[in-house]
C-alpha cells in the first residue's frame, strides 16, 4: 500500500510540473506613450507593442497557412481610397496588406504617413492576380500599373481585429 501511494505521488509531482505556463514576451518592445487615440475596431491598448524588427521577424518565421497573434506600431503607406476596408503598413524593406477582421470596421482614407498601432493575427498568403489587381484599382493605380501585374505573389498579411490611431492634439 506505501509503495502504491508513493507512486501516485510521483506521478502527481510529475503532472505538475509539466503544466507550467511560460509567458510568451514579445521581443524589441516600443515604448509605451502615454497618449490618446481614435480606436476603430476592438478596444485594445497601447502596451507590449513590437517594433518593426520583431514583427519581421515574426514573419520569417511563418510558412503559407501559419498565423500568430501580435501587437505592432507601423506607419501606414496606403489605404484603399473607396470605402478604407485595408491599408498597407511599411516594414521596412517589405509592407504588409491589413484587411479587417470580418469587414466589422474601416480606415480614414486620409491616414498615410500616420503611425498606427494593429493587434491581430499576421500570416503569410500567395495573392492572386485577380486580388493584386483589384487592390491596386481600389489603390488609384492606372490602367498600366494594373495590366503589368502578370504574377502570383507572396505577401505578408495581417487580420486586425483592433487599431489605434493617435489623436492629434489640438491647439
Amino acid at each position: 500500500m506505501k509503495k502504491i501511494l508513493i507512486l501516485f505521488s510521483l506521478i502527481a509531482v510529475a503532472i505538475g510540473c509539466k503544466n507550467e505556463k511560460v509567458e510568451d514576451k514579445p521581443v524589441l518592445e516600443t515604448e509605451t506613450i502615454a497618449m490618446n487615440y481614435q480606436t476603430f475596431g476592438e478596444k485594445i491598448t497601447d502596451e507590449n507593442v513590437l517594433n518593426t524588427q520583431a514583427v519581421i521577424k515574426r514573419y520569417n518565421d511563418l510558412k503559407i497557412g501559419d498565423t500568430v497573434n501580435v501587437k505592432f506600431a507601423s506607419q501606414v503607406k496606403e489605404v484603399c481610397q473607396k470605402k478604407g476596408c485595408w491599408m498597407k503598413v511599411d516594414l521596412g524593406e517589405d509592407e504588409a496588406m491589413v484587411r479587417f477582421k470580418d469587414y466589422g470596421f474601416f480606415m480614414p482614407k486620409d491616414i498615410a504617413g500616420k503611425e498606427i498601432i494593429a493587434e491581430g493575427k499576421a500570416y503569410v498568403e500567395e495573392m492572386s492576380i485577380e486580388d493584386q489587381r483589384h487592390y491596386a484599382e481600389d489603390g488609384g493605380a492606372t490602367a498600366e500599373e494594373i495590366a503589368a501585374i502578370t504574377e502570383v505573389k507572396r505577401t505578408l498579411a495581417f487580420e486586425a481585429h483592433g487599431v489605434l490611431i493617435p489623436e492629434e492634439e489640438k491647439h
